[in-house]
């Protein structure tokens, strides 16, 4: 079973599958392509999955995107750890361009993010040695890549202290500096 929650930007999807749990500990199953399809209405297809670890609480990675033709679903989970998991939408011409949705995902609630293209993606740490589990419906592509800076949107991200960057995600150009590759679509 998987309890879907749909946010305030459409397409953009909080899963929680369901855990069995004893003294042991719990078994969940974290992906399953046809349970998915009937639960959502979507039907990804992976390519890639990417696992990586943030040892500081307070490391924001993103917010990121794959310009198409090399664009991104995203299915995102945490391993280990918590964080929270932001998604901007940066698709021209929709209704909630530049609006977020931001969801705590931990090891501990193992809810999921299903992220589409369209928008741009990142989080913050909240707890030391933090695993970020995703899987993709594209391949990273180096060429393709874009990013928006992390404080140009106005996330709340619940930081105490000046947050963990790489160069290039604090080099990132604000997001009414970029020229969005994605386009809004009804259907």
């Amino acid at each position: 079973m998987l309890s879907v929650a749909k946010t305030k930007l459409s397409g953009l999807l909080i899963l929680t599958p369901r855990r069995f749990g004893d003294a042991r500990g719990f078994f969940a199953e974290t992906w399953n392509k046809a349970r998915f399809a009937e639960a959502t209405g979507v039907d990804p297809v992976f390519v890639q999955d990417n696992h990586s670890l943030s040892a500081e609480v307070g490391t924001i990675r993103g917010l990121h995107y794959q310009a198409p033709p090399h664009g991104q679903g995203k299915l995102v989970r945490c391993g280990r750890g918590a964080l929270y998991d932001v998604a901007v939408d940066i698709r021209r011409g929709s209704p909630t361009y530049g609006a977020w949705v931001a969801v705590e995902l931990s090891a501990e609630n193992g809810r999921q993010l299903w992220v589409p293209e369209g928008f741009a993606h990142g989080f913050v740490t909240r707890a030391p040695d933090t695993e970020i589990v995703y899987k993709c419906t594209g391949y990273y592509a180096p060429e393709a890549e874009g990013a928006v800076r992390w404080d140009s949107v106005g996330i709340d991200w619940g930081l105490t202290g000046e947050p963990v960057l790489s160069g290039k995600d604090a080099e990132a150009p604000a997001l009414g500096e970029i020229e969005s590759p994605f386009e809004w679509s009804k259907t």
